[in-house]
């Protein structure tokens, strides 16, 4: 199934919601170069040592079911959405968008993450989705747990074609263990720092108490035409 695909089955009322929801943000950012001058360049940050040893054989953009299992993940689910943004707030088409995080009991996809034999076998861990002209990505996924030693966060990579991988972190707004964590801290420029902790908040009127996120991802390059 193609990567820019709805894999995934949520309730009807909750998916209008949620389309709704990227419609209207869309908008906001329709005329190229929408609010250049108020955009703040995402900072890169280190890919870290759980990237996926072996990516698993589901690697859509839904987090929450592996393949056609009817078991879901354990954990809060969330959607998570954003853009993918030139220099100058144009959107990105045809990146690929990576995310991975650990499982609700704070396990990577990765043989050598703390406590890897009790890994949640139905949470995917990865996750892969291709940019359309709007620039923007989707995934259901569940809301981060803390692991030792790191503040809740999910990881992400940004490919091109004909550069380097970009990657960075984004964490939750509000989690107490922020301000102790020294890759969140490791980003001295406080609106750059800001630029990567986002709200995760509950969807209005979900029935399943599922949350929504959104992380825009603003590149330091504006692609040759």
């Amino acid at each position: 199934m193609s990567s820019t695909s709805f894999s995934f089955y949520p309730q009807p009322e909750d998916r209008r919601r949620f389309l709704t929801r990227l419609t209207l943000a869309s908008a906001l950012f329709a005329a190229p170069g929408a609010f250049a001058e108020a955009l703040t360049r995402t900072p890169k940050q280190a890919e870290g040592p759980f990237y996926p040893d072996k990516l698993p054989l589901d690697t859509d953009n839904d987090l929450i079911l592996l393949n056609d299992s009817l078991t879901p993940a354990v954990g809060e689910v969330t959607w998570l959405t954003g853009r993918i943004l030139d220099a100058n707030g144009n959107p990105i088409r045809n990146a690929t968008v990576e995310i991975w995080q650990c499982d609700a009991k704070g396990v990577y996809l990765h043989g050598k993450s703390n406590a890897a034999a009790k890994r949640d076998a139905n949470f995917q861990g990865f996750g892969r989705f291709i940019t359309g002209s709007t620039g923007e990505y989707l995934f259901r996924t569940i809301k981060p747990v803390a692991y030792p030693g790191r503040t809740p966060h999910i990881h992400f990579a940004v490919k091109f074609k004909g550069r380097d991988k970009f990657t960075t972190q984004c964490y939750i707004k509000g989690e107490s263990q922020n301000d102790r964590d020294g890759v969140l801290r490791g980003i001295r420029d406080a609106k750059a720092r800001e630029s990567v902790i986002v709200a995760f908040a509950p969807m209005t009127d979900s029935k399943a108490g599922e949350l929504a996120a959104t992380f825009d991802i603003v590149m330091g390059f504006t692609p040759e035409a």
